[in-house]
């Protein structure tokens, strides 16, 4: 994207937020995307660990249950291909959720020209608290952005959604903090986020970031980031 790969921008996003200690859970080519995290750490000073998700064809919250064992305190959960202004998770950051709950990050600006509605994930959200979540949602008044702020909470919801609704994805983990009100939502509207999923998605998303460097005094389209 622009000259840097999609989840070194997803991880300096994350460390001007912030972050100093990264945990990516990567399944597809891992050799490959290990050893750019190698060098990525050492360019960035950063400790990133690299953790592998044999079931990475199945839902996304197989690969957040890799983490368990590693993180018993509030953290960071991202996406790899979404980008983000740092910002929100830095915010986020400053106001964490209590503990058994969870915060995700809510675009309540349904008319977002850079979102895909056939795939974005629905919110419905009520008071600071999200009420339903999911891609089919007929009634919603926002978007999932993928960030996240979590307690150790999420990895017991993501059983207890395999045990309810018999899938395993954030969403459905969502579902189960939102029914016990522990799924606050964060209030990120009109900040810049884009999920990557495609072509015409990483169309929209380079064009977005070079309005968004024309606005600002870099020197090139990537200074930003080196």
């Amino acid at each position: 994207m622009l000259g840097v790969p999609l989840i070194e921008r997803a991880i300096r996003s994350a460390v001007e937020a912030g972050a100093d200690d990264f945990y990516v859970v990567t399944g597809y080519q891992w050799e490959g995307i290990r050893d750019f995290l190698v060098r990525l750490a050492e360019r960035l000073g950063i400790p990133i660990t690299t953790l592998i998700n044999a079931d990475w064809e199945k839902e996304n919250g197989f690969s957040v249950l890799k983490a368990r064992a590693y993180l018993h305190e509030p953290f960071l959960l991202l996406m790899a291909d979404h980008l983000f202004d740092p910002s929100i998770a830095r915010e986020m950051m400053a106001h964490p959720p209590a503990e058994g709950e969870i915060l995700l990050a809510v675009d309540g600006d349904i008319r977002n020209s850079l979102i895909d509605m056939e795939d974005v994930t629905r919110v419905m959200t009520e008071d600071g608290r999200i009420r339903n979540i999911g891609k089919g949602l007929a009634n919603f008044n926002g978007f999932d952005t993928g960030i996240f702020l979590c307690t150790p909470a999420i990895f017991r919801a993501l059983e207890q959604s395999a045990e309810k609704y018999g899938e395993t994805t954030l969403s459905g983990a969502v579902r189960i903090l939102a029914d016990l009100g522990r799924a606050g939502a964060f209030h990120a509207c009109g900040q810049f986020w884009i999920d990557v999923d495609d072509a015409a998605a990483f169309s929209r998303a380079e064009k977005a970031l070079l309005e968004r460097l024309r606005d600002k005094t870099n020197d090139g389209p990537v200074s930003r980031y080196l």
